[in-house]
């Protein structure tokens, strides 16, 4: 199908397929085994410039955008959503910089960030405040010429592999969820550790650790934007990295079909290959419409935020819940068109449908997503009748 994709984005996705396919491909099932963080790959990804895709040219990107992101990380989840996240969870934590960042935060970071020199990761989760973001305990304080943060993040992805952490820590709790402020806090400063490294059930490939502040000093020059701001940053950044977890979901569903359908082809029963039952043809027709179906959304969504749109918050959560919904149903199926041998690690569906069920969770559960479509179809209800 012609997703009149650019040169330059159809050519993202050949290089994107050609490292899925080459690179990560031969290596999917040891990462996911040993949980070892995928540095090699990461460098082919920088040879490669795909982490500068989303950054401009300014900056040292090559000036694409959100839809540039969310074909590259499609094309790598495809072969494996785990090891797509070193480049998906950089684009998270930088997004807050893109959109937030002064000229000299963006003239210090982003260059070294689109080489692929500099891994990132996003802050925000901890142990006591997921859905509710406005919970969060981790403070920072005031003192001179620096901020002091004490607290401690849960589940960071990229977590104590990347360099530079985008963090959201309150500056004025007594304002609830505008009290928040965000910050660039670097590995290393002082009073910054890491805690446990999280033993997942699936996207193993992917570090998730702890983060932990204690009297860590971070400049005042790090706050990003203003004090108070942090929810905003939290919120907007959302908005521009929900499509590329609905990509990485579409990539792991779209896996999942390839192989079904080879399985299928191959597999007889019967004496006939099970494909040319009209269960499995009815069940392999439906996965194929759904995967095309969220793919589309993602596109269409990538493409408005390109484009400007800056009321998208409606749309980027549609996006990222429907195509993860989309990834765990066909996940689901495709270990059943493949019976037993789909239940078995020597078959790749069972660690696909591992991998899809994160989509359903991190960077806003698909709850939390309904909700937020459902407050922006009352609010426009009610700007119609006012």
């Amino acid at each position: 199908m012609n997703y009149f994709f650019t040169e330059e984005q159809q050519f993202i996705r050949e290089i994107a397929a050609k490292i899925a396919r080459e690179k990560i491909l031969p290596r999917r099932t040891e990462l996911d085994e040993s949980q070892e963080f995928p540095w090699d790959i990461v460098k082919v990804l920088a040879d490669s410039n795909l982490f500068g895709i989303y950054i401009e040219e300014h900056y040292g990107g090559t000036g694409g955008g959100v839809l540039d992101l969310c074909i590259a990380v499609e094309e790598l989840s495809r072969v494996c959503g785990g090891i797509a996240l070193c480049l998906a969870a950089t684009a998270l934590g930088t997004f807050p910089l893109i959109l937030f960042g002064s000229e000299s935060q963006k003239k210090k970071y982003l260059p070294d960030i689109a080489a692929g020199k500099t891994i990132v990761a996003f802050a925000l989760t901890e142990p006591g405040a997921g859905s509710d973001a406005g919970a969060i305990q981790t403070a920072a304080r005031k003192d001179g010429d620096s901020y002091v943060l004490n607290g401690t993040k849960q589940w960071i992805t990229n977590g104590g592999e990347a360099a530079v952490y985008t963090v959201i820590a309150m500056t004025d709790k007594a304002r609830g969820s505008r009290g928040a402020s965000a910050f660039i806090v670097e590995k290393g400063m002082p009073g910054f550790e890491f805690g446990k490294k999280e033993n997942k059930m699936g996207i193993r490939a992917s570090a998730t650790r702890e983060l932990v502040f204690q009297d860590c000093r971070v400049p005042a020059e790090n706050l990003l934007g203003k004090e108070g701001q942090g929810f905003i940053v939290a919120m907007k950044t959302f908005d521009a990295s929900r499509p590329g977890v609905a990509a990485q979901a579409v990539g792991i569903a779209q896996g999942a079909l390839d192989e079904a359908v080879t399985y299928a082809r191959q597999r007889e029963q019967f004496g006939k290959p099970i494909i040319s039952f009209q269960g499995i043809q009815f069940m392999l027709a439906d996965m194929a419409t759904q995967v095309e179906a969220a793919r589309a959304l993602v596109y269409a969504v990538a493409r408005a935020i390109d484009h400007g749109e800056k009321r998208i918050a409606k749309e980027s959560a549609m996006a990222k819940l429907f195509a993860s919904d989309v990834a765990m149903q066909v996940t689901v199926d495709a270990v059943q068109v493949l019976g037993g041998y789909g239940y078995m690690k020597e078959y790749p569906v069972e660690k696909m449908m591992r991998d899809a069920k994160i989509t359903q969770i991190y960077e806003g559960t698909n709850q939390i997503q309904r909700t937020i479509i459902a407050s922006h179809l009352v609010k426009e209800e009610a700007a119609r009748r006012a």
